[in-house]
């Protein structure tokens, strides 16, 4: 049932649609940090939305019976990753603050959803070990980015513990992929056995 229900037509288009809008209003949420991001780093900037593009841009290609590997490793490790990071970022911002915004509860809601959907859609994803490889080279990268170079995304009340989410993010990182590798290639690997 579950099977028949994420390979409907009209369920992929309807998941289409929320995934671009999500996409789209990821991308604005982001516009003020963007708008004093340097030009270099303007791509590693707006990790969600961009976790969001990859998973969009393979259910456009998925609704036509098409695969495209790189961005489906790309959108696996990153959606858990980015759904997985701001669900605890949101809990650590409640946790510090006291309380937490009517966004910071959507915010929470749709990561985890962008987590979920990612790891269901593992058994149509066409991967190969190259693949992942790549999505994970991107994604460790993008760690540097945000906690070397400073880029990661602005929570104004958690910026006293930007090294302990640091660490946290690159084993969160290394998770996703790991993660990934279960659910695709290693998966693949003993049903062919």
């Amino acid at each position: 049932m579950v099977n028949y229900i994420l390979r409907d037509k009209r369920f992929l288009i309807l998941l289409f649609v929320i995934n671009l809008f999500g996409t789209i209003y990821g991308y604005m949420w982001y516009g003020s940090q963007l708008a004093i991001t340097p030009e270099i780093f303007l791509i590693f900037v707006p990790d969600s939305p961009t976790a969001s593009l990859f998973f969009t841009v393979f259910l456009l290609f998925f609704i036509f019976g098409k695969n495209v590997p790189y961005i489906e490793a790309l959108g696996i490790i990153t959606l858990f990753k980015y759904g997985v990071w701001a669900v605890v970022m949101n809990i650590l911002t409640l946790i510090v603050d006291g309380s937490l915004s009517p966004a910071g509860y959507m915010l929470m809601l749709s990561h985890g959803a962008m987590a979920l959907q990612g790891l269901l859609y593992a058994p149509y994803y066409k991967l190969k070990l190259r693949h992942i490889v790549v999505a994970a080279i991107w994604t460790l990268h993008n760690d540097v980015i945000d906690y070397v170079f400073e880029m990661m995304p602005i929570y104004s009340s958690l910026s006293n513990y930007m090294n302990e989410i640091g660490y946290f993010t690159f084993w969160l990182s290394i998770l996703s992929i790991l993660i990934a590798y279960k659910f695709t290639i290693s998966k693949n690997k003993s049903i062919n056995a």
